[in-house]
C-alpha cells in the first residue's frame, strides 16, 4: 500500500480486494460466547465470489456444542444436522444466530462492508508477518455501527462495535478483530475473523 494513503484509503481499497477475489480461506472464531447463548462460535472453510461457501460450522444450541458440515450457494444454507440421517437439509442459520456463510464476503452485507463505514479510524503498528515473515502488515483501529455489524451478523445488539483490523502491504485484509455486544442481553464479547489465500478458486454445488 502507498504511504500516502489515509487509513480510509486503505480500507476502501481493502474491501474492494476482498469483495473482487475469487475466493479466500475464511475462519470466523471466538473463545468467549456468553453463557447461556445460543450462537456460532466457529465457522471454517471456503468462501468464494460466486457468492458461495463451503466448510464447517460450530454453534452452541440448547446448550450442546455442535459442528455440522455446511454448504452455502444461491442463499439457500445446506447442513448435515447431528442424530439425523446424515444427509444435507436445507436450513435457517438465522436460527442457530448464525449468518449466511456465503454472504461474507460480499461487497452488500459481508466483512468489506464494514470497512467503508468504520468511524474514528487511527493507523497504529506495522509489524512482520506472512507464512515466511517477509510481509508488512498494519493495525488500524475504529468503530463500527451496529446497523452496518447487524447485516453481518444477524444478532448483533449492540450500538457499535470496537473494530480493529489487519491489513498486508499488498491490499488484503487479513484479520478482523470485532468486540460489542453479538447476542440480545448478553455482555460483550469479540469475534475474530482471519482470512488467507486470497484468490483460490474453488466450485461449489448445493448437494
Amino acid at each position: 500500500m502507498s504511504d500516502d494513503m489515509s487509513p480510509e484509503e486503505v480500507l476502501a481499497a481493502a474491501a474492494t480486494t476482498l469483495s473482487e477475489t475469487s475466493g479466500v480461506g475464511l475462519t470466523l472464531s471466538t473463545t468467549d460466547l456468553p453463557a447461556g447463548v445460543s450462537g456460532i462460535t466457529k465457522a471454517d472453510g471456503v468462501a468464494t465470489n460466486q457468492p458461495a461457501f463451503e466448510g464447517t460450522i460450530s454453534v452452541i444450541y440448547a446448550g450442546q456444542s455442535v459442528e455440522v458440515p455446511v454448504v452455502a450457494i444461491n442463499d439457500v444454507v445446506h447442513a448435515v444436522l447431528p442424530f439425523t440421517s446424515g444427509d444435507y437439509q436445507e436450513i435457517d442459520p438465522g436460527e442457530y444466530g448464525a449468518p449466511d456463510p456465503a454472504q461474507l464476503i460480499t461487497a452488500e452485507s459481508g466483512f468489506p462492508s464494514l470497512l467503508g463505514v468504520t468511524s474514528e479510524l487511527e493507523e497504529g503498528e506495522s509489524v512482520r508477518g506472512g507464512s515466511d515473515n517477509t510481509e508488512v502488515l498494519t493495525t488500524y483501529t475504529g468503530t463500527v455501527p451496529g446497523a452496518a455489524m447487524k447485516k453481518v451478523i444477524p444478532s448483533a445488539a449492540g450500538k457499535t462495535f470496537a473494530a480493529e483490523y489487519l491489513v498486508s502491504d499488498d491490499g488484503e485484509l487479513r484479520q478482523a478483530v470485532m468486540t460489542g455486544v453479538f447476542y440480545p442481553k448478553s455482555a460483550e464479547m469479540t469475534y475474530t475473523v482471519d482470512l488467507a489465500d486470497y484468490g483460490l478458486t474453488k466450485e461449489i454445488a448445493a448437494p
